[in-house]
């Protein structure tokens, strides 16, 4: 039977006008001209679950787990994109860097648009800056004992990202320029780390997880809060961190 071992994505929310699913690291929203390979994606896959035809909302990087949310109908799907826009829809990330984190910080830092496809870039097309901000808390902090470039021990901090806007590749550019790099961004990261976390903890993936979105419904007008765990991955991390999940719950 066609895709009988593909493990059916995880429902978080579900009325009759919005659903959500915890996206698996790995997983692309819809179809893209960059990963023309590809032949699964979660917009189709969620059609196919619930046996309804559904609209995108937002967008996570295909190496981002989390939170994703679709529309069951366009207008719908055109409001909510509106509420993303205006920063009406709180997001939260948990994310492992380099280094040892300040215990909160803002990052305010303009960010050029990416251009998405290598015909852009030939033709010259440049993008603006557009402003850019992102409010982070650690939440805990570990030393491991391996040597790393220039430093006998390697050190690593857990935070919680609320980005302020929604610029591409905002998180992971943000803490690359305040040089605590993401692990497992093979784009905006730094090899050695990635290299050691692949070699002693078999990471083959980018530590970002969109833990939690909140709004306004926008029919009810009720508040609306949705949380997506942890993947395994992560959940191994903090046993061998000796982290508790507790941290990341308020």
């Amino acid at each position: 039977m066609e895709n009988a071992d593909i493990k059916p994505l995880e429902i978080l929310y579900q009325d009759a006008y919005l659903v959500a699913i915890n996206k698996p690291s790995g997983l692309l929203v819809h179809k893209s001209p960059i990963d023309k390979h590809e032949t699964r994606f979660a917009l189709q896959e969620v059609r196919d679950q619930i046996g309804q035809y559904v609209y995108p909302i937002h967008r996570l990087d295909k190496p981002t787990s989390g939170v994703l949310l679709f529309a069951l109908s366009k207008e719908v799907a055109q409001n909510m994109s509106e509420a993303f826009r205006e920063n009406e829809v709180k997001k939260e990330y948990i994310t492992i860097v380099r280094g040892y984190v300040d215990e909160e910080g803002l990052i305010d830092h303009p960010l050029k648009q990416m251009l998405d496809t290598k015909a852009e870039k030939k033709l010259g097309i440049t993008k603006e800056e557009q402003d850019a901000t992102t409010i982070y808390t650690r939440l805990a902090t570990v030393e491991l004992p391996y040597a790393v470039s220039r430093y006998p021990v390697a050190r690593y901090s857990l935070v919680r990202l609320y980005p302020q806007t929604g610029r591409k590749h905002q998180l992971r550019r943000h803490m690359k320029h305040i040089h605590h790099h993401m692990i497992g961004d093979t784009k905006h990261g730094r090899g050695e780390h990635n290299k050691l976390f692949r070699e002693k903890f078999g990471l083959d993936r980018l530590l970002l997880h969109a833990h939690r979105i909140s709004f306004v419904h926008p029919i009810d007008q009720k508040s609306i809060v949705i949380n997506a765990c942890l993947d395994d991955t992560f959940h191994q991390l903090f046993e061998d961190f000796g982290w508790g999940e507790h941290i990341v719950s308020h």
